[in-house]
């Protein structure tokens, strides 16, 4: 197990360091699992304090602010902005790769793919006609790509990985346990307007056409993962029906996310889990969808826009807009509808008390 001096984890961070710069550490640990004086402990909350009374570590990183708490290690690294120092320190001390480089014997590779240097492909492995595999690329255990495929330096594709024919892969792109990138999009047509497409136009209640027979529209497009993508578990992304489907440059996708046809979504966008995003969706850059919301097809979001958590937008969300709720409407009038109907049952028993008055005040005007 390597060990770094905390001078060395300082300059790595642009952190401020006190105490001992030549003291080593072996592992990053929270504070309730440090067993070691060369433990390095991560300490930014206060709730966490009370853990490191009896530690055994001699090193940790804390706040800017936590000098008191600081006193009894022999160095410490002060950070002003916790989350992105766990970013840095993460990757610092990130446990490699146990997989071989090379090509794996069960590994079924086409003669004609291209595989770059020091590239690792697993166990039960199979590699398409004319798919080329950057430098550095890593294939776990059987994963699957397909003919005429792209796949960039330095990517990591997890076991149970799927990517369909004519992908486009960047480089240091990651896709996580069994997604699949590339599958068919869901296109489908009915000879005749159908019961969908009937209710969508005239707006109606009545279902007053049927869907006597559906007819599919075949997936021609492919799907482009841009540079330092990266795809959660169990997440799709559709191919596109005659367009690609596009993510943008450093995009993080979480993990069981649907991504339709056509969609295309701009650059350093946060998908968190359990997104759904229809087909032909236009998506900005810098954008969030928060866990569980859902985009309706053709919708576009502007930039830096954020639709918070469950929300379901069926129209339009402008750049740097704020959207809540189902249906999607900005966060402000979302949280004083919601205000309102957490009083309804007040407004309710006082409407009720007042309507018993007007009766009682109407007997006695009546027997007077």
């Amino acid at each position: 197990m390597p060990a770094f001096a905390l001078k060395d984890i300082a300059d790595a961070l642009d952190a401020r360091l006190s105490g001992d710069g030549a003291f080593k550490v072996e592992r990053l640990v929270h504070p309730m699992d440090a067993t070691s004086p060369h433990d390095l402990i991560l300490a930014f909350d206060t709730k966490l304090h009370a853990f490191l009374e009896n530690t055994p570590a001699k090193a940790a990183v804390l706040g800017e602010g936590q000098e008191e708490m600081g006193k009894r290690f022999a160095g410490v690294l002060f950070v002003s902005r916790p989350r992105a120092a766990m970013a840095k320190l993460t990757s610092l001390f990130a446990i490699p790769s146990s997989e071989k480089k090379g090509v794996h014997p069960s590994a079924v590779i086409d003669p004609s793919a291209k595989i770059g240097k020091n590239v690792s492909i697993g166990p039960l492995c199979y590699v398409g006609p004319r798919t080329i595999i950057g430098e550095g690329t890593r294939l776990a255990t059987q994963v699957s790509v397909g003919a005429d495929v792209k796949i960039g330096s330095d990517c990591s594709l997890y076991s149970g990985v799927r990517v369909a024919e004519r992908v486009e892969i960047g480089d240091r792109v990651i896709v996580q346990f069994n997604a699949v990138i590339g599958a068919d999009g869901f296109s489908f047509v009915t000879p005749e307007p159908g019961s969908a497409e009937t209710l969508k136009e005239k707006h109606s209640g009545k279902v007053e056409t049927f869907n006597t027979h559906i007819l599919r529209i075949h997936s021609l497009g492919a799907v482009i993962l841009s540079d330092d993508v990266e795809v959660g578990a169990c997440s799709t992304i559709d191919r596109g029906t005659v367009t690609h489907t596009r993510i943008g440059r450093n995009t993080k996708i979480d993990n069981q996310v649907q991504i339709g046809h056509n969609a295309s979504i701009g650059e350093n966008c946060l998908i968190c889990g359990n997104v759904g995003v229809a087909g032909s969706a236009q998506i900005g850059n810098r954008v969030v969808l928060a866990a569980g919301s859902g985009v309706a097809d053709h919708v576009k979001i502007g930039d830096d826009a954020v639709l918070m958590s469950a929300s379901q937008l069926g129209g339009n969300l402008p750049s740097k807009g704020v959207y809540l709720g189902a249906p999607a409407q900005p966060r402000e009038r979302a949280e004083e509808q919601f205000f309102h109907i957490a009083r309804l049952k007040v407004l309710r028993k006082r409407l009720e008390s007042l309507e018993e008055k007007v009766n009682l005040l109407e007997r006695q005007e009546k027997k007077g």
